[in-house]
């Protein structure tokens, strides 16, 4: 590999001024260097995990097209050192000049959807990056919008009615975000420089890699480095748990990891793919696949939470890695240059430990598209529909022979075990027998020997494993009845 430049401080764009930092902490947050810093004050710290969105601001990133796309994220969980080449935009830069308020803004204060106020700039600045590209939404559009947004006051109904009549203060031709958007195109292309930033030493340092062979390289030499990608999980290790995750390594920014590709019969998602990229494509390819990312957090999570580091965390509530099991995928994990593909399903060996070496990191995963004979289904149970942690999460494949046996099925759970797990038991249960009830009925008592399900916050053991149970019987009826193909497809909170 060439020499790489090394530069030491973040570049980035905050409203519309040039910000360059050089005394920047690891763990320091967006969200703190906002208010405690710049003393910008719209953006608030409500729960400080990602969950009530009343620190929502918006970032402007470059895509590898080379276009400007402006997500909103939580401000309270994102890392200063992730935000390098981009904008960062506050509730404060929405009014004019001149002191004219934000179609969006206009809008809040006519349909009162503001009482206390605090998480009104949340609303706001979700509901700016939802008219961005929608200026007329659906009303499924606004609420899928306003997932990671919460309100004790207002029952949301005003929110809603604000939201559908953004567009009648004005157009989003005028919008400075939209008609400005080639200036500031050009404005962070000049922030980018191909160099590596390096900021800090010991337990202040972190690096953000110029490329996808520094990123190796870097780790290499630095194995026991903290990956951030979305921060989604790492965010709340500092944020509740106080944990120190010096030396940081940032990789959002890796255009090489934000691939999407479709060979072969598989779907090949590059590990920085946040859940928004990957969504259009995986729900094309595996219908199935769109409503489970739909109930993964909210809005803003999606923007951040990538594929590849929910797999990497190897949590055993994760959402995807029990889908992704049940369809076989396989990941590339690199080190070095060396490179090497394993199933997915052996990845995970026990909780908080992967197959993965000293300074190997996940490069992609790869998804097979089910047959079109195959039956697949997911199932998220949670307390609440919307923004919630999986208590428990099934997820299934089966193919059927042409004489009503079962040719193959494959079943793995989250939530289970300490891993995502495969329900392998189950699955020798009903392998050759008919697909009845009665042949499901008999493997339902097999879950005993698949999992030893936890109590927790979320549920009881008994609880999951009689819901565990309960999945495949579901399945079973969803894929027999007349019913079966609408729904197979849907994702309710049990």
């Amino acid at each position: 590999m060439a020499a790489v430049t090394i530069r030491s401080e973040l570049r980035f764009i905050l409203n519309g001024k040039d910000v360059s930092l050089r005394d920047v902490a690891p763990d320091q947050t967006l969200l703190d260097w906002l208010r405690l810093s710049c003393l910008l004050k719209g953006t608030k710290e409500g729960c400080a995990e990602g969950d009530c969105g009343a620190c929502t601001v918006l970032v402007g990133r470059l895509t590898p097209e080379g276009g400007l796309v402006y997500e909103g994220v939580n401000a309270c969980i994102r890392f200063l050192g992730s935000l390098d080449g981009c904008h960062v935009v506050t509730v404060e830069h929405l009014a004019a000049a001149d002191g004219r308020l934000h179609p969006v803004q206009q809008a809040m204060v006519d349909y009162h959807g503001s009482q206390c106020g605090f998480c009104t700039p949340g609303f706001v600045m979700s509901l700016y990056a939802l008219w961005m590209t929608t200026p007329n939404p659906s009303d499924r559009e606004i609420e899928t919008a306003l997932q990671g947004n919460l309100c004790r006051c207002t029952g949301y109904e005003p929110i809603l009615r604000a939201a559908r009549a953004i567009s009648t203060y004005g157009g989003t031709d005028k919008d400075p975000l939209l008609s400005e958007r080639e200036t500031m195109i050009a404005r962070l292309k000049g922030l980018r420089d191909g160099a590596r930033v390096e900021i800090g030493e010991g337990k202040r340092r972190f690096v953000v890699p110029a490329s996808l062979d520094d990123f190796a390289a870097v780790l290499e030499t630095s194995p026991a480095a903290t990956v951030v990608a979305g921060s989604t999980d790492v965010g709340l290790w500092v944020t509740k748990q106080m944990r120190d995750i010096a030396p940081a390594v940032f990789i959002a920014g890796l255009d090489e990891l934000k691939s999407v590709t479709v060979k072969d019969g598989t779907v090949s998602i590059g590990a920085g793919v946040t859940y928004s990229e990957a969504v259009s494509v995986l729900a094309q390819h595996i219908p199935v696949l769109g409503p489970l990312i739909h109930r993964i957090g909210g809005q803003q999570v999606r923007n951040m939470g990538t594929i590849g580091g929910n797999i990497a965390n190897g949590s055993p509530i994760g959402d995807t890695p029990p889908a992704l099991i049940a369809l076989g995928s396989t990941l590339t994990l690199r080190k070095g240059a060396e490179r090497r593909t394993i199933s997915l399903q052996d990845f995970f060996i026990a909780y908080g430990k992967q197959d993965r070496q000293p300074g190997e990191f996940v490069e992609a995963v790869h998804v097979p598209v089910p047959a079109a004979s195959e039956k697949v289904a997911v199932y998220k149970v949670t307390k609440r529909r919307d923004e919630d942690i999986t208590a428990t999460l099934g997820a299934f494949r089966l193919a059927l022979a042409g004489d009503g046996t079962v040719a193959a099925i494959t079943i793995a759970y989250g939530g289970m075990a300490a891993t995502p797990k495969r329900a392998f038991a189950v699955e020798a249960a009903l392998l050759g027998k008919p697909w009845t009830e009665a042949t499901v009925e008999a493997a339902m008592e097999k879950y005993a020997e698949d999992y030893t399900p936890l109590t927790d916050m979320r549920a009881t053991a008994e609880y999951r494993a009689l819901v565990a149970r309960n999945l495949l019987l579901r399945f079973f009826v969803e894929t027999t009845s007349g019913a079966a193909s609408a729904q197979v497809q849907r994702y309710e909170a049990a």
